[in-house]
């Protein structure tokens, strides 16, 4: 027997039998090793179709009578079936018996893994070895750890000189740690064997890829079965290469693409531009979510931060020996019309006073619904129960969120300077978009352990909190501008430091019990109107200064996907401009300077000195290309599209340029001449991004300090 220490960096299910890890070992070897894994399945209902089903699978697998517990129903009788992971014949059982209610039967094999061994994703373990067959493992390390040794991977980064979807690339860039360098594709025969020698002389852990998913795993393969050149994309050879197909769906409300994706075995492949959040987090946030969520790192960098939840709950519920239905099976409870509108209220929004405002706070409760889930310990089974035991929801989340306050207290004590800030931060990021999205699976449809009742009860509580919070506030002299949802802008005459604030957040966190932080206090921040009625306001549309000169904007163009980039510069720009201003009462000082900013970016525009590429607009597809009545501008850039051999899907972003004549617009990938580009139209929407700043300060050239607005609650 040997021993062996080291990273576990992945696992999936051997073709014949048991499982397959890959660790990472202290000596730096890549070791392809092999472990028996049986797994049980159970299936409940009707008596005598259970017999009909256990006599159906009699012989393919070990059957037991037995009793387990449904979060809902509470113990059930129950048939478990145990089989190897690699031979299950769940799906031959539905089948046959779709009747029945089945448990513990899709899990992911890791989140299995991780329930019965204690051992996670990207972490430490110590092996004992029977040639390449596990013996026994043992967690060296816990996800929960603020600090941990990080995993040494070997990166391999590819990204084509051309967006595959405008031309196609001629080169490619290849950077690993020992330098960077360019590749021809053509000829063919030595840029693949080129590339297979880097493969095999560097073996990366990680093949990380701008356009890899759509064009170059699958040009990579269609190249290799083309001129019978070995490519070895998987570092188990006995796998191929895992594709996916791209897809559209509907969900919260609006139809969503995703990509078709390449997977790998024996290491990860993770296509920056086809990546979940990817852009939020970057590598370190993706590692992060993989190791608390137990989801392997090319699942999770492609998944809604939800999957990752899932996950949580998965593993919360097989250490707890809660069955996990494959199907939600609780619909939501009867209730009248007015106890609808009585429970279903969302989180508490009062409305802003429209107009600009010196010397405002900003205060935010730290992660307020997991922490009122944890704290109030709302989960199915504990709703309404006097002193029940901590439920599966907040056992789920109380170590991701005391993790992530631990990981905040930790970097508010580090230098800006130091070198594991930025790590931090991206890790930071990915915690908190798995804890942003926990409340709302908790009464999404297809939740497994999803109850709506449970939702209303956070947002319940979260409304209670919140007007206490505002209580403690007047009573201490602060006028509330605003509250939203878990936010607080309030001011008081005289008061515009930080100590000044600390017994507002020690009184509030005291009554509360929810962690609560000061985000910052602004110079100036104003609250916007309605763009249809200038009397109404609008709870999340407000830009501001903060004390440090930084600026924080929501709702308005900059924040709009749709927004072209150069527009999107020009209004940051100009709030960048205001910015400078010392206080409220110097803004008016560099309207000037704004106007004259404008003026030169509209002549940039006439005199052709925009790129293009800063002129581009992105839009989704709501439908098929075809089905629209009156196409809309991204509708017409597909129709363009499909007209070449394009095809387009829903849920697809279409990038365009808004040009002159009948066309209106032209699908950037068909190409874009400048003359081609409707300048007026560009101009028009300039004039509106500036509006919306400047509209809030000028009126007939006299500095606007306040408009008063009755607050209403809604």
């Amino acid at each position: 027997m040997d021993e062996v220490t080291g990273w576990l960096f992945d696992l999936y299910e051997h073709p014949e039998r048991g499982i397959t890890l890959w660790i990472i070992s202290d000596t730096g070897e890549r070791l392809h090793l092999r472990m028996d894994f049986p797994v049980t399945f159970y299936t409940a209902g009707d008596f005598p179709r259970i017999r009909e089903a256990w006599r159906f699978i009699k012989g393919k697998a070990q059957l037991a009578r037995t009793k387990r517990r449904d979060l809902f129903l509470g113990e059930r009788d129950v048939m478990a079936v145990t089989v190897d992971c690699a031979d299950n014949p769940f799906h031959e059982l539905h089948k046959q018996f779709h009747e029945l209610d089945y448990y513990d039967a899709d899990i992911p094999i890791s989140l299995r893994f991780i329930a019965r061994t204690g051992c996670h994703l990207l972490g430490r373990c110590r092996l004992t070895l029977n040639g390449e067959w596990i013996q026994a493992i043992v967690p060296l390390s816990s996800p929960w750890s603020v600090e941990h040794e990080p995993i040494p991977l070997r990166i391999m980064r590819i990204a084509p000189d051309a967006d595959p979807a405008f031309r196609e690339p001629t080169q490619i860039k290849v950077q690993t740690e020992r330098g960077v360098y360019i590749q021809n594709l053509q000829p063919l025969r030595p840029f693949l064997i080129s590339l297979q020698a880097d493969l095999s002389r560097y073996d990366p852990d990680l093949i990380l890829t701008a356009h890899g998913d759509g064009w170059l795993i699958p040009k990579l393969m269609e190249w290799s079965r083309e001129t019978g050149l070995r490519m070895d994309l998987n570092r188990d050879r006995s796998q191929e290469v895992r594709v996916r197909k791209a897809n559209s769906y509907f969900t919260y409300g609006q139809i969503v693409y995703r990509g078709a994706q390449s997977h790998l075995f024996g290491r990860w492949h993770i296509d920056r531009k086809n990546a979940m959040l990817f852009s939020e987090y970057e590598l370190e946030g993706v590692l992060e979510q993989a190791r608390v969520s137990g989801l392997g790192v090319q699942e999770m960098a492609r998944k809604s931060p939800g999957a990752g939840i899932t996950a949580l709950q998965m593993i919360a519920a097989l250490k707890n020996g809660v069955m996990i239905p494959l199907t939600k099976q609780q619909a939501e409870k009867q209730k009248t019309l007015a106890g609808l509108i009585r429970a279903d209220k969302g989180g508490l929004i009062y409305q802003p006073l429209i107009g600009v405002h010196k010397d405002v706070a900003q205060i935010d409760f730290a992660s307020m619904y997991p922490g009122i889930i944890v704290h109030h310990n709302i989960s199915p089974e504990t709703l309404g129960v006097e002193g029940a035991p901590m439920g599966l929801i907040p056992q789920a989340l109380q170590p991701l969120l005391e993790k992530r306050l631990e990981m905040k207290a930790l970097m508010q004590g580090l230098d800006a300077r130091d070198a594991r800030m930025q790590a931090l931060k991206e890790r930071s990021a990915a915690l908190k978009w798995l804890l942003v999205v926990c409340f709302g699976y908790l009464g999404y449809k297809n939740a497994r352990f999803g109850r709506i009742e449970n939702h209303e009860a956070v947002t319940s509580i979260s409304r209670e909190l919140m007007l206490q919070a505002k209580e403690i506030a007047e009573d201490m002299g602060f006028t509330v501008l605003h509250m939203y949802v878990d936010s607080l802008f309030v001011q008081k005459d005289g008061v515009k430091e930080k100590r000044d604030f600390e017994p507002l957040l020690k009184a509030i966190h005291d009554q509360t019990k929810i962690p609560i932080a000061l985000d910052g206090i602004y110079r100036w921040v104003c609250f916007m109107p309605s763009k249809r009625d200038k009397r109404i306001p609008v709870p999340n549309r407000y830009f501001g200064v903060f004390q440090d000169g930084s600026v924080k904007y929501r709702g308005i163009a900059a924040r709009r996907r749709d927004t072209p980039y150069w527009v999107k510069k020009m209004q940051l720009e100009v709030l960048t401009c205001l910015a400078q201003a010392k206080s409220l009462e110097e803004v008016q000082s560099y309207l000037p300077k704004v106007e004259g900013i404008i003026a030169q970016a509209k002549r940039d525009l006439r005199n052709r000195h925009i790129p293009l590429e800063e002129l581009v607009v992105t839009q989704s597809l709501s439908r098929e290309a075809g089905s629209y009545k009156v196409p809309s501008p991204s509708a017409q850039a597909a129709l363009q599209l499909e007209a070449v051999g394009t095809p387009t899907a829903p849920g697809q972003f279409m990038r365009f340029v808004f040009v002159r004549g009948k066309e209106r617009v032209r699908a950037w990938e068909l190409g874009v001449d400048e003359k081609m580009v409707d300048v007026e139209r560009y101009l028009i929407l300039l004039d509106r991004a500036v509006d919306e700043i400047l509209g809030m300060f000028i009126e007939d050239k006299i500095l606007l300090l306040f408009i008063t607005q009755r607050r209403t609650l809604v």
